[in-house]
This record gives C-alpha cells, structure tokens and sequence, in this order.
C-alpha cells in the first residue's frame, strides 16, 4: 500500500467478550471479584513477608517478587476492561494501547522467569538439601531477581518500538479484551516480517528456554526424590514442589495455547480464554496455592492481621 493511502490510528476497539452482550452484567462483577480477590491476596503474601523475619529467605524473597507480578499482571488489563464494560465503550486510545502491551508483556515475561527461578530453588532445596545456604546466597538470589527484571523490561521496549513504527489503515478492531501484540500486527498496513520474526525469537529465548529450565529441575527433583526410601519422605518431598508445578502447568499452558499454536488453530474465544488463565486466574491462585498448605505462611499471615487490627484500634 502506498504511504499517501495509509492513516494513522488514533485509537482501537477492544471487542474482546462483546459477543457476550448479555452477559456483559455478570462479568463485570465476575472480573471485579477476581481481581480484587488476587489483589488482596497477593498483598497479604507481601505484608505477611515483609513483617516476618523468619520468612526472610529465598524462597520467600522470590514470593513476594511472585506476588509483585501478580498484583501488577492483571492491573495492566482488567481496570481497562472493567472501565469499558461499565461505560460500555470498547475504545483505547493508540499510546493506550501500546502502553498496556508493554506492560502486559513485562509482566508475564517476569511472571515466567520467576516461575523458573522458583524451580531452581526448589531443585536446590531437595536434591541438595545440605548445601542450600551456601548455594543460594543474598549475592545469587538479588542476581537471579535481577537479570530478570532487566531482561522482562527490555523484551517489550523493544516490541513496543518497533510496533511504534507501523502505520495502521482503517480497520481498528482488535478481537481480544487487550492489546495483545498477536492481535496488533494483522491491523498494521506496513510490512510486518521483521516484527513477526523479533517475535517469534523472543517466544524461543523468553519462554522456550525457562520452560525448558523449569522442565529440567522437575526432571531432577523427580529422580531424586523417587531415590528418598519412605513413602512419608517422598510425598512431603513432592508437596514441597506440588503447588508450583500445578501453577507452570497452567501457565505454560495457557501461553503454549494463544502463542505456539498454528494460527488455523486460534479464535477470538479461545484466545481470551487462554488469556484469561494466565493474565488473571493463575496470578489469583499463586497467593492461594502458596499459602494454603504452608504453616509458616499461615502463621506470619495470621500475625500480620493482628497487628493490622491493633493498629488500627
């Protein structure tokens, strides 16, 4: 198309769950608890930490960067689409839109390599219980939250500049309930190659690697645990391990769904849906899973509530 011809967008309709009209009531309310739901709960996680010295370790430092994420992930998308449904418009303006796809893809980008790093620590834990301390130092354990998060921050600058670039024509629609990038390229009127190819490499090193990472410690941690003589030892080998696995499970999922399938295999609902469980339902199960079955946890919330309420006395 010749550049005379070509417009520039000043914003985009996010049809998302608009064929769901009848419905629009019910998930507005839906969403909203959810969101809340996670958000209270993530924050807990972090207050129940940073309260308690005894929860001042790797693991739990590596939670509460966990929790950060979750709180954050879902606050990229669901205000947005919550806003929309009450006002009941479907508009985002063009910075908007590329603003809340930078950040959606941070923070699912840092919500991956946290995943992984929490199967490192877990690996340590188990297959080499006696040397943890020394092995997952204060120096490693900033190292591993660190490279992450420079790494998160600058995968999607660079989507997010080289989206900047393209023009887009007339057709403004994006059949999704955010701006997904999958969702924006098809709409640009400008030559997309290099874009789909800059996407398809970080795909390979940003989720392709780590899950590759994650699958190698379980591999690990399964041997070495299957190697533990007591049925009483391996299964409180494997509840130590249990809850994280559940959540890369549904979080790799869910992205191996909407990024890595074949494009003939993809529609708009299943697409949300897959979005849904990764953006949303997994960053509310994360407090949840974490602390349901852990007594330290349990016990640190319990007294971070306490004082919550003296204080406000």
């Amino acid at each position: 198309m010749e550049q005379g011809n070509q417009t520039s967008a000043s914003e985009f309709l996010l049809l998302g769950f608009s064929s769901w009209s009848e419905w629009q009531a019910l998930l507005f309310v839906l969403f909203l608890c959810l969101y809340l739901t996670g958000l209270f709960g993530n924050l807990l996680i972090l207050l129940a930490i940073v309260s308690d010295h005894r929860l001042h370790t790797p693991m739990y430092f590596f939670l509460a960067n966990l929790s950060v994420v979750d709180v954050c992930l879902p606050s990229s998308t669901v205000p947005k689409m919550l806003l929309n449904i009450q006002a009941q418009t479907q508009t985002i303006s063009y910075p908007g839109c590329l603003a809340q796809m930078y950040f959606c893809m941070m923070f699912a980008n840092m919500d991956n390599f946290l995943l992984t790093v929490m199967a490192y620590d877990r690996y340590v834990a188990i297959c080499h219980p006696l040397r943890y301390s020394t092995i997952m130092t204060q120096c490693l354990c900033a190292s591993l939250v660190t490279v992450p998060w420079i790494l998160a921050t600058l995968n999607p600058l660079l989507h997010t500049l080289m989206l900047a670039r393209l023009h887009f024509c007339s057709n403004n629609i994006i059949h999704h309930f955010f701006c997904d990038i999958n969702s924006l390229l098809p709409l640009s009127c400008s030559d997309t190659s290099l874009n789909q190819f800059i996407v398809l490499a970080a795909v390979g090193l940003i989720f392709v690697i780590p899950s590759g990472c994650i699958l190698a410690s379980y591999s690990l941690i399964i041997s070495a645990v299957m190697k533990i003589p007591s049925a009483q030892g391996k299964l409180k080998a494997f509840s130590t391990c249990g809850s994280h696995l559940a959540l890369v499970i549904l979080f790799y999922g869910a992205i191996t769904g909407v990024y890595m399938s074949p494009s003939s295999n993809h529609s708009t609902e299943k697409d949300s849906a897959a979005s849904v469980v990764f953006m949303v339902i997994v960053p509310i199960l994360n407090p949840f899973i974490y602390s349901l079955r852990n007594n330290e946890l349990k016990g640190a919330l319990k007294k971070a509530v306490s004082q919550t309420k003296t204080f406000s006395q």
